[in-house]
């Protein structure tokens, strides 16, 4: 087992991930990584089979580095994310029941309207930051509305989400600047789970409703309505801030959407696959497991790079490409398996009626200016992304 000297949190890397991933793929279907003592995967094979295989990598010891066995969390376990069947299965079927296509089918016509005013309101401007004016504007009122939030104190989604996501790596520089504000966003958000402060026609009442049929307990509706909060948001925004990227640097594909704006789903799961918000996943074997010829100890964490997987030349051709005439399908950028995200359904539709209202309006989308990164230990994502767009005369 080729054993690698790196840090996959250190500044540089969160900022261009591309030279460790090249480095990962190259040396093998496992890397020890010693400056954490982990198992890294980053070949789509493996990524896949660990992701999917829960029985060998169970969730339950925390999908961060930290191992809930024998450090206690700094919250309450996500019964989604960092639990195992039978515990996982209840929560995750009323979510899957309640996030279904019924359900979006009565949202579609509601968010492509939003879509459409949010763009005509942005557009007023030839010049703007598409993270804050779309990538974040949209997430943040259509996603907490169909919760069932409140409008008051949305912004502390994204600072709680940007922590929680950090707090999966080592605690680094950005844990600790998370640290002063936990408490009292973990407190927004905690009081916003209550069943009395959910409008009584969104995701949330109807959690609360399936504790009052046993389908789960009172005790575990409100860390489910939790789940929707913690990751519902953030993922979502850096998928979209992905997918503008991705067009304002390719004016060919852009063109080609325009064209065909049914394209609009499959070139958000392109951008997902290509520039990979979720980076990396922790799972913890929980027996000794065989893979690529070396053997993962019983309780040792395993690091999974889904960004690496997603640009695995055995599995894509030109992987780094943006390419939304492949079919991307098979990705791992929202997971895989039993622990697959249960919103992606959400995020793809939030993302089709954004591009498709900007694809009305916009005949060219360029970068204004030289784009930010924002760090943290899993997400891969923009602080900044200035744009240009030039409107089609009807539309001025």
């Amino acid at each position: 087992m080729f054993a690698l000297d790196a840090d996959p949190f250190a500044p540089e890397t969160l900022e261009d991930p591309e030279p460790l991933h090249h480095a990962l793929l190259a040396a093998g279907p496992v890397v020890h990584l010693p400056r954490y003592d982990v198992y890294a995967l980053a070949r789509y094979e493996h990524v896949h089979a660990a992701l999917t295989d829960w029985q060998s990598f169970p969730s339950g010891a925390g999908v961060g580095l930290s191992d809930f066995r024998r450090e206690k969390p700094w919250r309450p376990p996500s019964l989604l994310l960092e639990a195992d069947p039978p515990r996982h299965d209840a929560p995750r079927a009323v979510l899957v029941k309640i996030l279904g296509p019924r359900a979006l089918r009565k949202l579609r016509d509601r968010w492509f309207a939003e879509a459409a005013e949010l763009v005509d309101k942005v557009l007023a401007e030839p010049e703007f930051d598409a993270v804050p004016a779309l990538a974040q504007a949209f997430p943040l009122r259509v996603f907490p509305d169909a919760v069932g939030l409140p409008p008051g104190g949305r912004e502390n989604l994204l600072p709680y989400g940007d922590h929680a996501f950090n707090a999966f790596g080592p605690v680094n520089d950005l844990v600790a600047k998370g640290q002063p504000r936990v408490a009292e966003l973990s407190a927004w958000v905690n009081a916003q789970c209550r069943r009395e402060a959910l409008a009584p026609d969104g995701f949330g009442a109807r959690i609360w409703a399936a504790a009052d049929h046993g389908d789960l307990t009172h005790e575990q509706a409100p860390l489910v309505v939790r789940s929707l909060l913690t990751a519902g948001v953030d993922t979502t925004v850096h998928g979209l801030a992905a997918a503008l990227y991705a067009f304002a640097t390719h004016p060919g594909q852009w063109r080609r959407l325009r064209e065909q704006p049914a394209l609009a789903r499959v070139a958000f799961d392109e951008a997902v696959r290509w520039q990979s918000p979720v980076q990396t996943f922790f799972r913890t074997a929980d027996r000794d497991v065989a893979i690529g010829g070396t053997v993962v100890p019983e309780g040792r964490k395993i690091l999974m790079f889904l960004g690496a997987a997603n640009h695995d030349p055995r599995r894509w051709h030109d992987p780094y490409t943006f390419d939304p005439s492949r079919d991307p399908s098979g990705h791992v950028g929202f997971g895989m398996g039993l622990h697959q995200c249960v919103g992606q359904h959400v995020a793809r539709l939030e993302a089709e009626a954004l591009l498709t209202a900007l694809a009305r309006r916009v005949e060219r989308l360029e970068l204004a200016a030289t784009p930010r990164r924002h760090h943290n230990n899993t997400l891969r994502a923009w602080e900044s992304l200035p744009v240009r767009v030039h409107l089609e005369k009807s539309t001025r």
